[in-house]
């Protein structure tokens, strides 16, 4: 039982730690409402209503274009650090995803996910 004490003795740090650290803002920070805090904050909806609200598409749209671009850049750049060791292939490669991305990207802004009323 000896050799797993660092483990043990890691793992209570670290959960220790963890309801420290999420203690902190409840135990420091009173609690007031107001109109500005309860305001419909990123997706234009109130903070408190039903949960069977429906909403509009767009939202999707906004998401699906977000997809498009962290996925081009979480391949782009790794991609981009080996481009010397690999061969055209890996060039083609690339160049078709981001064709398929530039295709998604076009659907996108033909179906008008780009203008926001």
């Amino acid at each position: 039982m000896l050799p797993y004490f660092p483990i043990l003795l890691f793992v209570v740090i670290a959960v220790g730690l963890a309801v420290i650290m999420q203690a902190i803002p409840f135990l420091t920070n009173p609690t007031r409402k107001s109109a500005e805090k309860m305001s419909a904050y990123e997706s234009g909806f109130e903070a408190f209503d039903t949960a069977r609200r429906t909403f509009d598409v767009r939202f999707y749209l906004v998401a699906i274009l977000f997809i498009i671009f962290d996925l081009e850049v979480a391949f782009l750049f790794p991609w981009a650090m080996v481009i010397q060791d690999i061969s055209w292939f890996g060039f083609g490669s690339m160049m078709l995803f981001l064709a398929v991305l530039t295709i998604g990207f076009i659907y996108e802004w033909r179906k008008g996910a780009l203008e926001w009323e």
